[in-house]
């Protein structure tokens, strides 16, 4: 006989435990991210401030942050800061695009057929160790020094990488779909543009959102190239005259201008594939 155990009335019923943050992987309330997203991006402003007001840093070397808005302000009025902006934004963004356009279809041929794969790959992996930067006298000859020589620049620093990720997006696509695809009599071409193509979209968007910033880091060696504008300009001219808050403005500006373009992919990933948990 067992022994007697008492039913919990109604109120002295265990509460349900509240959701917990530490979860691995776990979800957070929209206004907990921004909440969090606000305090990682203030707190290293609020650090650079307090070093600056108590004097702990020379202004020389590292200017108030109040010191560099005010940079910001006479570039925008007096030195022409929007052309600035327009010119970088374009170099950056014509050698992703093309970048882009050549390496999407390559690495959906590496990661789909072997042939290619044992072809092509050994020799985007030699490449791509080497710093765009050891190219700048070999582009300067072969491309002069106009705009074009800038967007090679950033095309062989974003190319090589982007190939490959692509590559193994495309690799990941369970081959369980593509034999699905192979049992109901698809032909290569269909199982191409109907099953590889359509699984790895989200992979590839992400794909190029990671190259995209990486096209950001190699505006100032683009602009080294007989550059008379453009942010990375700016910064190497302030270098040599020891105008730091210059310096600290044109770095801020391009981590604003990346922040904002990988939060529009990220935007656009989540118009275009609602079914991916972000």
């Amino acid at each position: 006989m067992t022994a007697y155990q008492p039913v919990p009335s109604p109120r002295t019923a265990v509460r349900p435990a509240r959701p917990s943050w530490w979860v691995i992987r776990g979800e957070l309330p929209r206004g907990a991210i921004w909440g969090l997203a606000g305090a990682g991006l203030l707190l290293p402003l609020l650090v650079w401030w307090a070093c600056a007001a108590l004097g702990l840093s020379n202004p020389m070397f590292m200017p108030g942050p109040d010191a560099v808005l005010a940079r910001v302000g006479r570039w925008w009025t007096e030195e022409g800061l929007l052309a600035d902006i327009g010119i970088s934004v374009y170099r950056v963004m014509a050698g992703f695009a093309a970048s882009a356009l050549i390496a999407l279809p390559i690495g959906l041929y590496i990661g789909t057929y072997r042939p290619v794969q044992a072809f092509l790959e050994p020799l985007t992996d030699f490449i791509r160790y080497m710093p765009a930067v050891v190219f700048i006298p070999l582009i300067m000859l072969w491309v002069g020094i106009d705009e074009g020589s800038k967007i090679l620049i950033i095309f062989i620093g974003t190319f090589f990488q982007m190939v490959l990720m692509v590559a193994e997006d495309v690799r990941r696509v369970p081959m369980a779909q593509i034999e699905a695809a192979q049992t109901m009599g698809a032909s290569r071409s269909e199982i191409v543009k109907l099953v590889i193509l359509p699984s790895s979209r989200p992979a590839l968007l992400d794909t190029l959102r990671i190259t995209c910033g990486w096209a950001w880091t190699y505006l100032v060696v683009a602009e080294l190239v007989a550059a008379n504008s453009g942010l990375g300009y700016a910064i190497l001219k302030a270098q040599r005259y020891m105008h730091t808050d210059k310096i600290f403005a044109g770095i801020m500006l391009i981590g604003v201008i990346g922040l904002l373009t990988d939060q529009a992919f990220r935007w656009l990933g989540r118009v275009a594939f609602p079914w991916m948990k972000r």
